[in-house]
């Protein structure tokens, strides 16, 4: 009785998000996070007269830089409401992962604090990029790719 008492108050009080809006909101971040790269990428061939290739890296780079800075500048969070996992998917997700870590756990030192906890979330990723990476690349070498 207690448990359909309980289950009651939570669906009335429960926050109601349209997971198509959602959807769509996010993909629209998404493409617009894409098209900013694909436009820095652009912008670092023209300006400094770089490969395609070096002005990827210069495209990261600047991503990650941003992502860090307006997480450090406390409106990360904000954007992400708004925007969903169109901002969170992307590089800056990590980079918003890696900076607010850092963040909560500077009181601790540099070694205990940000150095023991940085990673927490971004190494998940890490891993499984790295596994996946290796998993999919053993594949590909003997199927003869």
């Amino acid at each position: 009785m207690k448990n359909e008492k309980y289950e009651n108050i939570v669906k009335k009080y429960a926050a109601k998000e349209s997971r198509v809006s959602n959807a769509v909101i996010a993909f629209i971040v998404g493409g617009l996070v894409g098209v900013l790269g694909e436009a820095l990428i652009e912008f670092f061939c023209f300006k400094f007269h770089v490969s395609r290739n070096e002005a990827s890296t210069f495209m990261i780079i600047t991503l990650i830089f941003i992502g860090s800075l307006c997480t450090a500048l406390g409106f990360f969070d904000k954007l992400v409401s708004f925007a969903r996992c169109g901002l969170l998917i992307p590089i800056t997700g990590f980079a918003h992962s890696m900076t607010s870590a850092a963040l909560d756990f500077r009181k601790e030192g540099l070694v205990t604090g940000i150095g023991a906890n940085m990673f927490k979330l971004a190494g998940t990723v890490i891993i499984y990029g790295v596994v996946s990476a290796w998993f999919f690349g053993t594949i590909r070498l003997l199927i003869g790719g």
